[in-house]
């Protein structure tokens, strides 16, 4: 469910939209932010395509590149990312999680493990026409030892691929059940063994192997409180994990944020917009606000 308060159909209209943002993206003129994420937080996907497509073909422009010129900051790098399509947002991430110069095993992590197999095909796809390489070939370059071998793993059980008969009993499991049926199999392990699957995953498994098979089951089994994890960790303490932060709200609003809200209410006793608010500030709060939605 999206917390987005769109335009219906019968009274949106990109041409507008693109009129006013022209006018509050001006070049030489003051920026007026607050008119751009009017429009465009409160946009759904489809419409901010069209928007996209009718701004081009006005201005000759990518309104994306206009937007870059414009903003600053985690707003501009939150806009941008809003703006583009699911896989490409995918992709993005995974370039530069891999290649930044501390490798982000979180993030390459989450987008391999908690989207569909038919998410990461089409972001593969994306990743090698935007990137001139495969995602796997990256992996194999930007990660080292057991790291490699284990996020290669994972990016085959995320494919449901089947796997050699070698393989690990938790990567055969996991690479061949569909979510429901993982989620149905960490009840019944749990029924039947008194202790839980995810404990076993962390008895018999350790470092990046054991968080990528941890993100597949929790997305299986509870991912909205496992995005509020994600969102409570990147506020949690001194200071903000602005990637991480922009990440999640950016690419799960569309998805199940009305559920990652009522999470992260019941675990941590707070509204998420609640948080959010103490730990940002300016138009890059109000942008992300506007995405979530209200407490």
């Amino acid at each position: 469910m999206s917390t987005l308060t769109t335009l219906p159909p019968d009274t949106f209209s990109a041409r507008d939209d693109v009129g006013r943002l022209r006018k509050a993206l001006k070049k030489g003129m003051r920026c007026k932010t607050s008119i751009v994420i009017e429009i465009l937080a409160h946009r759904d996907s489809a419409q901010r395509d069209l928007i996209l497509q009718e701004y081009e073909t006005a201005y000759s422009e990518p309104l994306t590149k206009r937007i870059s010129s414009e903003l600053h900051g985690n707003l501009k790098k939150a806009m941008l990312l809003w703006m583009d399509e699911p896989a490409n947002r995918d992709a993005t991430v995974a370039r530069q999680a891999l290649t930044s110069s501390l490798v982000d095993y979180q993030a390459i992590t989450e987008v391999i493990c908690s989207r569909s197999p038919s998410q990461i095909r089409r972001f593969k796809e994306v990743y090698q026409k935007v990137y001139h390489t495969r995602l796997e070939r990256d992996i194999e370059d930007y990660l080292s030892g057991d790291l490699k071998k284990d996020a290669m793993d994972l990016y085959k059980a995320g494919e449901r691929k089947m796997l050699g008969t070698d393989e690990k009993t938790f990567i055969r499991i996991f690479s061949d059940r569909s979510r429901t049926h993982l989620a149905a199999i960490a009840k019944a392990y749990e029924r039947n063994n008194g202790n839980s699957l995810e404990k076993a995953i962390k008895k018999e498994t350790h470092g990046y192997f054991e968080r990528g098979l941890l993100a597949i089951l929790r997305c299986a089994t509870n991912p909205a409180l496992y995005f509020a994890k994600i969102l409570r960790k990147s506020m949690k303490g001194f200071g903000t994990d602005d990637s991480r932060l922009i990440r999640v709200i950016v690419t799960r609003t569309e998805v199940d944020m009305e559920q990652i809200k009522e999470a992260y209410l019941s675990r941590y006793g707070k509204p998420l917009a609640s948080t959010v608010r103490s730990d940002t500030s300016g138009h890059y709060k109000d942008f992300l606000l506007s995405l979530i939605g209200g407490d």
